[in-house]
């Protein structure tokens, strides 16, 4: 491969499963002149048209669910079982922008005011950057996509190495219902053209979701321009089990919120806090649950946990866990039950950890795998402290019968999203958001529609 292609390695057996090639600066430049001149037009559009055109392009995203969902198990090694969902849930978030748009895209109308008209609109920005991360990537770019669109605003997308296929599908589906030409693009670009890409003056937009240090790139590219991003950036996402929690329910949910996608999900349970009136009986079933996954081939149907997406992933994972094992750590699964693949394989058994402390990296950096740290704490005060004590906050969990106490604590907790009883999900009513290093901004709900558009004030004096 020369460094003016791209080329993806399926985790699954190594296997290149798509190549292509990296867009140079004339293929920029056309595609951002494409989607200014439609964006210029779709600006025109009636709202209502807006949002049957996005309808019908949701419509064909979904008929094609088979393919994309066994496209996105060859790309990054996702369980097939598992992958439609991730389709379900693009739909689910997309028709539900749709729908709230009828709200939060109508004019603002101030108390009336004899002699004067007065009035606000929401105004596209023109044309909006989505660099897309490969972990999920339709979801994570649904968010901003949709809205986008239902706003006014041309879309340019460029996904993961790992995943081209996605933003193709994109531009594909575009075209297919019946969307202007250039309104929705998908551009390859490796680090200095996404850079090129957000430096232009034309790119008035970004939405990034990926790693701290991706974030930090981005803001850079947009130095010195008066745009705005939103950055969905790393997690370290915890749960607190209280003394008065489901047991069962607790255990069953947090199994899956932990190794779901290998662990590789944004809002992934990395490291829970258990009341230790419960904390023996939680592990003892937290283990002996997590000992029933099938790791293996992501197309065999009986597999519930596939590969990382690369071997070097997995090993950063098992470093984690070395480490933390020499420093006291006790591991508590053993790989010999999985078909782990050991160094360098992305094969990588699930591991419960007990004995942990926040010394050790695996319960403060992120970690993005299929590994979870379990630790006994006396009150609610030292789980909130606990739970603050980390430089990410994009979700956390707390697992109780008592929802007053769940709005208290969750009150304390430095997050962008508190669940109750759930874990590693989003509601698209509700703002997705993080806060710290997990970023800035919001997606989803009509709060998602503000950054996509920008306010315009009409003051009409009519009696003279």
């Amino acid at each position: 491969m020369n460094s003016d292609s791209l080329r993806t390695i399926s985790p699954i057996d190594g296997a290149v499963v798509v190549e292509r090639p990296l867009a140079q600066p004339g293929e920029i430049e056309s595609a951002l002149e494409r989607a200014r001149l439609a964006q210029t037009a779709w600006a025109g559009v009636s709202l209502e048209e807006r949002q049957r055109q996005a309808s019908r392009f949701v419509d064909q995203l979904v008929a094609w669910r088979e393919d994309l969902a066994r496209e996105i198990t060859v790309q990054i090694g996702r369980p097939f079982s598992q992958s439609p969902g991730e389709i379900r849930g693009l739909e689910e978030r997309a028709r539900t922008m749709i729908r709230l748009a009828s709200t939060a895209l109508q004019p603002i109308q101030p108390a009336l005011k004899d002699g004067f008209t007065r009035f606000i609109t929401r105004e596209p920005l023109g044309i909006i950057a989505i660099v897309a991360p490969w972990n999920y990537p339709y979801l994570t770019s649904i968010n901003t996509l949709v809205p986008a669109l239902l706003a006014g605003n041309a879309v340019v997308v460029k996904h993961s190495h790992q995943t081209p296929l996605c933003s193709e599908r994109y531009a594909r589906a575009a075209l297919e219902s019946g969307l202007p030409e250039g309104l929705v693009q998908a551009l390859h670009l490796d680090h200095a053209g996404v850079a090129g890409l957000l430096g232009d003056s034309r790119v008035a937009f970004a939405a990034f979701t990926g790693s701290v240090a991706g974030g930090v790139e981005v803001t850079r590219a947009l130095a010195g321009r008066f745009v705005g991003s939103t950055l969905e950036l790393g997690g370290k996402d915890p749960a607190y089990v209280r003394e008065d929690a489901d047991l069962s329910h607790a255990v069953e949910n947090l199994v899956d919120g932990a190794f779901f996608n290998s662990g590789q999900s944004c809002c992934g349970v990395e490291r829970i806090y258990v009341h230790q009136s419960l904390h023996d009986a939680f592990l003892e079933r937290f283990v002996e649950l997590t000992r029933t996954y099938r790791l293996g081939n992501p197309l065999e149907p009986r597999t519930n946990l596939g590969p990382m997406v690369r071997g070097r992933a997995a090993d950063f994972v098992r470093q984690q866990i070395k480490e933390a094992v020499a420093a006291g750590a006790e591991a508590l699964v053993d790989p010999k039950g999985f078909a782990d693949g050991g160094p360098g394989s992305p094969y990588l058994a699930p591991q419960v950890l007990t004995k942990v402390n926040h010394r050790m990296a695996v319960m403060t950096d992120e970690s993005f795998g299929p590994v979870v740290g379990i630790m006994p704490v006396a009150s609610d005060a030292e789980a909130v402290g606990l739970m603050n004590d980390s430089a990410y906050g994009l979700t956390a969990s707390i697992w109780t019968q008592d929802e007053s106490a769940a709005i208290r604590l969750g009150r304390q907790v430095q997050t962008g999203t508190v669940f109750m009883n759930r874990c590693d999900y989003l509601d698209p009513e509700l703002a997705w958001t993080g806060v710290k290093d997990s970023g800035r901004g919001c997606s989803l709900s009509v709060v998602g529609f503000e950054s996509l558009t920008r306010p315009k004030s009409f003051h009409l004096r009519t009696q003279l």
